[in-house]
């Protein structure tokens, strides 16, 4: 049997510099509900729709590095994980497995420091 990796959903994270005001702003202005959310990192859902929220600065010490980032949510994630590592878009070693937010997943940049993960829920 030749088990294929099913794409789901595409959620974007944007940057945030105050995550608390932000999810205020979504939850009145757009009728968002918070799923969870830490001062760096914010899930945010309204019906079948999800938008993250991460810490942004503008520093070297940022995690967003300038660019942006999007979660590709998949299930089966083992397939499209071989493929990248045989296309050489990411090494072996990316793989993360049972993560503490409840993932497995694996991310890398494209040319423009746009940083691209691959997820699925655990």
């Amino acid at each position: 049997m030749n088990v294929k990796t099913e794409f789901l959903n595409t959620v974007p994270v944007m940057p945030s510099q105050n995550i608390e005001r932000d999810i205020a702003w979504y939850q009145q202005q757009m009728g968002f509900a918070v799923t969870s959310y830490d001062k760096m990192y914010a899930c945010l859902a309204r019906e079948n729709l999800e938008i993250h929220l991460q810490w942004h600065a503008d520093t070297k010490e940022d995690p967003l590095l300038g660019g942006s980032v999007i979660k590709l949510f998949v299930q089966n994630i083992e397939p499209i994980f071989e493929e990248f590592v045989a296309r050489g878009t990411v090494s072996k070693s990316k793989l993360r497995l049972k993560t503490p937010w409840n993932t497995n997943e694996f991310g890398f940049y494209d040319l423009n420091k746009n940083a691209i993960f691959i997820v699925e829920d655990a």
